[in-house]
């Protein structure tokens, strides 16, 4: 299996939930962690989760919301003097569960798609060249299997939205070892899922990391973490590549 012993990994949206859960299991297994979220005070408990694995850390905070957050964000990483391998664009809102649909504001629109798709596409555009460039890298997109529900359309498009920008660059990376893939953790009982979820966090490991591990050149996949709950990660990548 892959080793990512030693290797930056850039996680957002680290502060809880999901992203939370990546960062801690990537720590796990040796690697070190840029934590990212709105304020840097929100990734203390996370930070000490990560130290008791003995890697390095780094905390960076910026709202997504603003692109020129965004661009300020990439440039304090490039700034750390580490090469960035691993990327997981986890940062994500869902902004209103509106049952007028008919009523949606455009602002629903507006804040998801600078949030959960022009953000982690700026942070694709940074990273994948300078992965293209050393000839190794691996980014993971977080997706939504989210469909036929319009009262939620703003997240579910901008979702949509980001799964395309992923597929297409994906198009253009296979053959190579940079990959990029999309993993939706389905409905988890995160404070963006909500307390009626069927699913715990814990379920959408190992799937959610499984991509960073994935060494068959092939980009663009979709991978259901809840599809591999019951597997090591070990077990998920060969189900994965078989």
């Amino acid at each position: 299996m892959l080793s990512v012993k030693g290797k930056w990994v850039l996680v957002t949206g680290a502060s809880r939930g999901i992203g939370k859960g990546i960062a801690i299991r990537m720590a796990s297994y040796g690697a070190n962690i840029i934590l990212h979220a709105r304020k840097k005070e929100n990734l203390k408990e996370v930070a000490q989760e990560v130290a008791k694995y003995g890697v390095e850390y780094k905390l960076i905070e910026a709202e997504l919301s603003v692109p020129e957050n965004v661009t300020r964000m990439l440039s304090e990483i490039d700034d750390l003097g580490v090469q960035v391998d691993f990327v997981f664009n986890d940062a994500g809102v869902q902004v209103a569960y509106r049952k007028d649909y008919y009523e949606t504001p455009v602002s629903d629109y507006v804040t998801s798609y600078y949030i959960n798709t022009i953000a982690p596409a700026m942070i694709c555009y940074h990273f994948l060249p300078k992965m293209q460039a050393k000839g190794f890298g691996r980014v993971i997109n977080t997706t939504s299997g989210i469909m036929n529900e319009p009262e939620q359309a703003g997240y579910s498009a901008s979702k949509a939205a980001l799964d395309k920008i992923t597929t297409d660059l994906g198009s253009k990376l296979t053959g190579s070892d940079v990959i990029i893939t999309l993993a939706d953790p389905g409905w988890c009982r995160t404070d963006l899922g909500g307390s009626q979820a069927p699913n715990s966090p814990d379920s959408a490991f190992p799937g959610m990391i499984a991509g960073a591990f994935l060494d068959d050149k092939k980009s663009g996949r979709l991978l259901h973490a809840q599809d591999y709950t019951t597997l090591s990660l070990e077990e998920a990548i060969l189900k994965i590549q078989a």
